[in-house]
């Protein structure tokens, strides 16, 4: 089977303001994932292409997207209320594209807080899960839970993907926020991994089977949701 293109696409995050996007889809395709970078990297970033391309080869679509200020090239993140939506018109988009596909949704750091926010806000429509790849739950060496509490709102699945040297996650923490969300909450720990899941070499692994193991936990999570 022959990889599948990255389609370019172009949402409508308002009247006066459109953002890119890039759509992924193998076929067969078991579900697709609305997935949104992170603070200081938009949806071309390496990573978010290794990602993109894994699920791909795995059956799963994805839709990555800009947030506006990173269209607009500024360094200085979106306010909540502007992110969220765009995170809400990305995910009308791919609804749109794939409207009898499984659709899930989320991304790295903050954009997958972005994602929770509106999720917990009013519920995304047909979305069945959220998936966070490095959800950032505190700044840098100041711990704390507050940036969780919205998380409570939420009444689908949530998978995080955590790497145990993240600086913005502290793992006790994270245990701590997800045994709350009870059975709707799935924390999946990968050994020496920081905040971008780059692992040092005495762990014994690389960068790439760190991927590939995150890559195939979101697969047979969605699987069972």
């Amino acid at each position: 089977m022959l990889a599948p293109v990255s389609q370019p696409l172009t949402i409508r995050v308002s009247e006066a303001e459109t953002v890119s996007a890039l759509f992924t889809r193998p076929e067969p395709s078991r579900a697709c994932y609305v997935l949104a970078h992170g603070a200081g990297a938009g949806m071309n970033h390496s990573f978010m292409a290794s990602v993109s391309a894994g699920l791909a080869d795995r059956g799963i679509a994805t839709l990555r997207y800009q947030f506006p200020f990173m269209e607009r090239g500024s360094k200085r993140p979106d306010s909540p209320r502007v992110a969220r939506t765009a995170v809400r018109a990305a995910i009308a988009m791919a609804a749109s594209l794939m409207p009898d596909t499984p659709l899930f949704a989320g991304g790295k750091s903050f954009g997958g807080r972005m994602t929770s926010q509106a999720q917990a806000e009013s519920v995304l429509p047909q979305v069945r899960g959220l998936i966070f790849l490095g959800f950032p739950l505190h700044p840098a060496k100041e711990p704390s839970r507050e940036r969780a509490e919205h998380l409570q709102q939420i009444s689908c699945s949530m998978l995080f993907l955590q790497g145990t040297r993240d600086e913005l996650a502290d793992v006790a923490l994270m245990r701590t926020v997800t045994e709350q969300l009870g059975a709707l909450a799935t924390l999946q720990l990968f050994d020496d991994a920081d905040h971008s899941f780059h692992v040092r070499a005495r762990s014994g692994r690389t960068d790439k089977q760190v991927l590939d193991s995150m890559l195939d936990a979101i697969v047979a999570w969605i699987t069972t949701h």
